[in-house]
């Protein structure tokens, strides 16, 4: 039998045995039988009074129990040292402990139904019904809020319950181990042999004195270490809080080394590459801050690249990259890219998607180095190419470029053996006119002139990235120069090679160095015909009233930035709104244009324009685009074309109060 059975069960039991015994007794004895029983029914009275008596005791006790605990439960949530609220729908206080008014928190009392931005600001309201939990800080303390939901009856709204802590000591702790997280600095002098070039050994000890002292000023304001390891380079190391302070100030050292200038007057620019070490690992610091430096090298110089946590930072980039005198890497690359080709059975080539004349001119050029060699050929076009269509429909009547255009989808799966990509005009995976092909082919070589961003393709075999340059094609004529000396360029190369540079450079007024129209010197010669180019320009009836509706349209503002909205002109929509951005740029006192434009059914495009003052690629990073310092654009997916030129305008004046 269970022996957890109650009381009232076994007393029930006592009785109905005893019971049995009374009618065994009255069956020999009636005289013993009527006294038993008698006693029995004694028993059984005594029985109920005392279950009866029990139960009142037990009652009485638990009553007794509750009541203590909701008053110890009551007392316990007045007086935790942490603040309980309760707040509605419309962030209003419903109900709250003691301990929000204490010394510890608000220090003053508030009524129910005020609303918690009146009295307590600082506390983040999260999004409703969500569990979650947040630290904020109120002047030099620092909270801890935990957010919960709480299901009011009916189900049909809640509150929310935060429950605050205070944590300052614990904050402080961790925020001071991470202020002393160390931080690895690698800086170069951009040009060196440029700006060096022509000066004698005074002058040239007077110049690297000007920089080395300037560096020595701003490491010590900062209070780190830094070391010059060559006449170019040098490494710092320093803390993340004083990192945090180079950061606020913008790393005023590049603007200090900019006005120092040689005797042969080329200004002093620097590349700084910085690394900070995450919670993880400080193994590989070192090779991170080399490949920071490389970025902000292969973005043109003069700026600083900061990798924290896994991001990196860009700061400066306000001069322009020094073209270099000598042609000696376009020497280098040349034979390079010969060698590639010659182990090679196929050679594809590829701009970015939605061709121009720069990429389509740069692949051309590549493609007749191919040929020169007769390795077949390929040049792989995306599907919307409306600006260059012209051109291709031209070309194609020749029987030597007949098959040289094809699509990503006409490209057979088992080609040759050892193929080999080269990529033009872009460094970017995902804006290649075919990112299958990216990923199928081992060799790849990349060609541009753009400034290398964060988002690059990995470990091609060869990579010329040469922000200098004025274009991809300007690059390629260079290239084709020293690539075979029999190397003779026909009427269609060199004119595609031509209108790419004239196109970059608008007709040759930007960007646009020595080198620019040494290449456009040797593409005349080898055919180029400008008549063609201007034909190939040329622009209908329906585009010039799309432009001049965008350029009515046109918001001057304040700083020297334009913007407009380009009407929806289908497929050509990218190629009218760089017209629009370019032709805006020749109004006075204008220094930065953005054109905005549909792209699909949900997408925005930007192309911005600079005159050489303001960098746009900077702020094209903010919408996840990029480009030249003076041409670079964005695309962006699911957002309303006005909020973007709302928040677009925001940002470029920014930007220009915070650079002139």
């Amino acid at each position: 039998m269970p022996r957890n059975l109650s009381a009232v069960i076994d007393a029930i039991l006592f009785l109905i045995v005893t019971a049995a015994l009374v009618g065994t007794i009255f069956i020999y004895n009636v005289f013993l039988g009527l006294g038993a029983g008698l006693l029995w029914i004694v028993m059984l009275l005594f029985a109920v009074d005392r279950c009866k008596d029990r139960d009142k005791k037990i009652k009485r006790y638990f009553r007794d129990v509750i009541s203590n605990v909701n008053s110890l439960t009551n007392y316990a949530i007045e007086e935790l040292p942490q603040a309980i609220l309760l707040i509605n729908s419309a962030g209003r206080l419903e109900w709250s402990n003691r301990a929000l008014f204490g010394e510890t928190f608000l220090g003053r009392k508030v009524e129910t139904g005020e609303l918690i931005t009146d009295f307590w600001p600082e506390l983040p309201m999260a999004q409703w019904g969500s569990d979650g939990d947040s630290v904020f800080a109120v002047e030099d303390r620092w909270y801890k809020a935990v957010y919960h939901p709480v299901v009011t009856e009916g189900g049909a709204d809640c509150l929310m319950a935060y429950y605050v802590t205070e944590v300052t000591e614990t904050e402080r702790m961790r925020r001071d181990y991470a202020d002393s997280r160390a931080a690895i600095c690698y800086i170069q002098v951009d040009s060196a042999d440029e700006i060096f070039q022509g000066l004698s050994e005074t002058e040239r000890t007077a110049l690297l004195f000007s920089i080395n002292k300037a560096l020595d000023e701003w490491s010590h304001d900062l209070g780190c270490y830094i070391r010059r390891i060559s006449d170019e380079s040098y490494v710092a190391v320093m803390e993340r809080r004083e990192l945090n302070k180079a950061i606020e100030g913008k790393f005023e050292v590049l603007d200090n080394v900019r006005m120092i200038k040689g005797a042969n007057k080329i200004p002093v620019t620097l590349s700084i590459g910085i690394a900070c070490a995450d919670s993880d690992s400080t193994s590989n610091l070192g090779t991170k801050a080399q490949n920071q430096l490389d970025l902000s090298l292969g973005r043109g110089g003069d700026q600083v690249a900061v990798l924290i946590n896994g991001k990196t930072q860009f700061f400066g980039g306000k001069a322009k990259a020094v073209e270099k005198h000598t042609r000696v890497r376009s020497r280098v690359v040349a034979h390079a890219l010969r060698e590639l080709m010659e182990a090679a059975d196929e050679v594809f080539i590829m701009g970015h998607r939605n061709e121009d004349f720069d990429a389509i001119g740069a692949a051309m050029g590549v493609a007749k180095m191919a040929d020169k060699l007769g390795r077949p050929v390929h040049i792989v076009l995306s599907d919307v190419n409306s600006g260059i269509d012209k051109f291709v429909e031209m070309a194609k009547e020749k029987e030597a470029f007949k098959d040289i255009f094809v699509s990503e989808r006409e490209i057979p799966q088992n080609g040759g053996s050892h193929p080999l990509l080269v990529v033009v005009d872009t460094h970017i995976p995902h804006l290649v006119a075919a990112p299958t092909l990216l990923s199928r082919i081992s060799d790849v070589v990349v060609i541009d002139h753009h400034r290398k961003s964060e988002n690059s393709i990995e470990k091609p075999t060869l990579i010329y990235l040469e922000p200098a340059a004025s274009s991809a094609s300007e690059l390629v004529t260079e290239l084709l120069m020293y690539f075979d000396d029999t190397l003779s360029l026909g009427r269609y190369e060199a004119t595609a090679l031509y209108a790419g540079i004239v196109v970059d450079t608008k007709n040759f007024a930007v960007q646009t160095g020595v080198r620019t129209f040494e290449a456009a010197a040797y593409l005349r010669r080898g055919g180029a015909d400008p008549v063609m180019v201007r034909r190939l320009f040329s622009t209908d009836y329906e585009t010039n009233i799309i432009i001049a509706k965008a350029k009515a349209a046109a918001k001057l503002h304040e700083g020297g930035l334009i913007t407009t909205i380009c009407p929806d002109a289908g497929s050509n929509a990218q190629i009218i709104s760089a017209q629009v951005a370019d032709s805006m740029l020749r109004i006075e006192n204008v220094r930065m244009s953005m054109v905005l434009f549909p792209t699909g059914k949900d997408g925005v495009g930007i192309s911005a324009r600079s005159t050489g003052n303001l960098n746009v690629q900077v702020i094209m990073e903010e919408f996840g685009g990029g480009g030249h310092q003076n041409v670079a654009g964005a695309q962006l997916k699911g957002v309303d074309i006005e909020d973007i030129e709302e928040k677009l305008i925001m940002v470029c004046k920014k930007y220009i109060e915070e650079n002139g």
